[in-house]
């Protein structure tokens, strides 16, 4: 959640407040999703009433693919210094969480413009089956947290079920 103070030495002439913020209309109206849309008009309705929002959640990107022997988990954190992220492995539950906290400041011309935005995040992945937690490293490269934890190379059972009527009672197990 973003605050913004904005502090005039000068009295304007008149004074113009935007209905709705230039980001969502410049946003492609077709290409997005419709909870999305509605999440962000009513998130502008709350802001141009002066409603608060009580919460500040931030959801990075994170993306988990199996590589053989291991579980390659990064996430993108732009902005994130390692010192505020924290990785842990509970049971069998890969969990991610951090902070973000931004702020400037700025004088131009007699204004003074001051923006905080903060936001907690949370990500719990579940583990493969004999996951080796013990032997997971994590590298925190230029906003990007790769997490590497060797897991077994287990050959999934598949169960070959055929196609036909319903007197079909053939059914082979490959392993």
């Amino acid at each position: 959640m973003a605050e913004v103070k904005i502090a005039r030495t000068e009295t304007p002439k008149y004074e113009v407040a935007p209905f709705f913020a230039p980001d969502l209309l410049r946003t492609n109206l077709f290409g997005i999703n419709p909870f999305t849309l509605a999440r962000k008009l009513g998130d502008e309705m709350d802001r141009a009433f002066g409603k608060a929002v009580e919460t500040a959640v931030w959801h990075p990107v994170i993306e988990v693919k199996r590589d053989k022997d291991k579980l390659l988990v990064h996430a993108e954190l732009p902005g994130l210094k390692k010192e505020n992220v924290k990785v842990t492995v509970t049971g069998d539950l890969l969990e991610i969480e951090g902070e973000r906290k931004f702020e400037t400041e700025e004088k131009h011309n007699g204004y003074f413009h001051s923006e905080r935005n903060y936001g907690k995040f949370y990500r719990g992945i579940p583990l493969p089956e004999g996951a080796n937690a013990g032997m997971a490293a994590a590298e925190f490269t230029d906003g990007v947290l790769e997490v590497r934890i060797p897991v077994p190379d287990l050959k999934p059972l598949t169960t070959e079920i055929p196609v036909g009527g319903l007197n079909a009672a053939k059914v082979e197990v490959k392993h």
